[in-house]
């Protein structure tokens, strides 16, 4: 709980000194706003905290977050677990036609697809690939924002015929 302030105690304190906290603030913001930049940003407290204490700063932990707010600089936060397939098990699953033998005796005899998801800033990018089993080159590619099969899939399988 903060102490009323009087208007004597208000101007008594404009005309005061900075306090030893106030100078050491002014020294080490300038400080953190540096690691931040050339740190790319990601740094979070912890880490901070420790690189600082490796460059020779006396500073704490809660100091070091105080500091960080008084920059204006954050820490990257990890992202939620996304979920992208939603299965439905009343659905028969596609029988496996090679029995996970991924074995060619030729070019252009046998391909595979595997679809993987890329974050971006703006959503997720889903890219889909057809590799030659044989030679294990990707001979079809495709990317779209979304994960229907008529347009992922099957437009990446077309390329690659």
């Amino acid at each position: 709980m903060q102490g009323f302030l009087t208007s004597h105690g208000y101007r008594a304190a404009l005309g005061r000194a900075p306090s030893a906290r106030q100078l050491k603030d002014e020294l080490l913001v300038p400080e953190v706003a540096r690691l931040h930049a050339e740190n790319y940003g990601v740094y979070g407290r912890r880490k901070r905290h420790a690189l600082m204490r490796r460059q020779g700063w006396a500073i704490g932990r809660y100091q070091t977050e105080r500091l960080m707010r008084l920059a204006g600089v954050r820490s990257v936060k990890k992202s939620k677990r996304v979920f992208t397939t939603r299965s439905d098990k009343t659905t028969l699953l596609p029988s496996d036609l090679v029995n996970r033998r991924f074995t060619a005796p030729t070019p252009r005899r046998l391909w595979v697809c595997d679809v993987t998801y890329v974050a971006t800033w703006s959503g997720f990018a889903y890219v889909a690939f057809v590799t030659d089993v044989y030679s294990r080159r990707i001979v079809g590619w495709n990317v779209a924002s979304t994960l229907r099969s008529e347009i992922l899939s099957m437009q990446a399988l077309d390329i690659a015929a």
